[in-house]
């Protein structure tokens, strides 16, 4: 692309946030859309927040192989309006796909669960019985 020169210096302005297009700030470079991910750990368990609005719990798949868990989603539409003086068709796609390492010997995958309420996605990963802290042990002194 050529650009000409006005020999003012480049510079970001501030108005560049203000007309960037919004709507494709949620987007890799692939053009596939990443919603936000919240992990968290306590002394039971792992909690995976995945903030995925507008999806059905149908439109998941999650997936443990190897302690690597994978989130991915994949929702297809389409509108048609027919009149008789115009036409209007409109398709949407949706994907993503997220990859996590879990922790070697620390999970019972066997009994991790999944749901789906409010446009969120929440996932617990209970930790095995060894993998827990121990609580402090209080000795008395004789």
């Amino acid at each position: 692309m050529l650009v000409k020169s006005s020999g003012i210096p480049v510079m970001p302005s501030i108005f560049d946030d203000f007309l960037k297009d919004w709507s494709l700030s949620n987007y890799s470079d692939t053009n596939t859309t990443l919603p936000a991910v919240n992990i968290k750990e306590n002394e039971n368990e792992f909690t995976v927040e995945v903030a995925a609005p507008g999806m059905d719990k149908k439109d998941f798949k999650i997936n443990l192989d190897n302690d690597i868990l994978t989130i991915s989603s994949e929702k297809t539409s389409k509108n048609e309006d027919i009149n008789d003086k115009y036409t209007r068709k409109e398709y949407s796609y949706q994907s993503f796909e997220r990859s996590f390492n879990l922790p070697k010997d620390v999970i019972v995958s066997e009994k991790i669960t999944a749901s789906y309420k409010n446009g969120e996605l929440l996932i617990s990963i209970p930790k095995k019985e060894e993998a827990k802290p121990i609580p402090p042990k209080l000795i008395e002194v004789e």
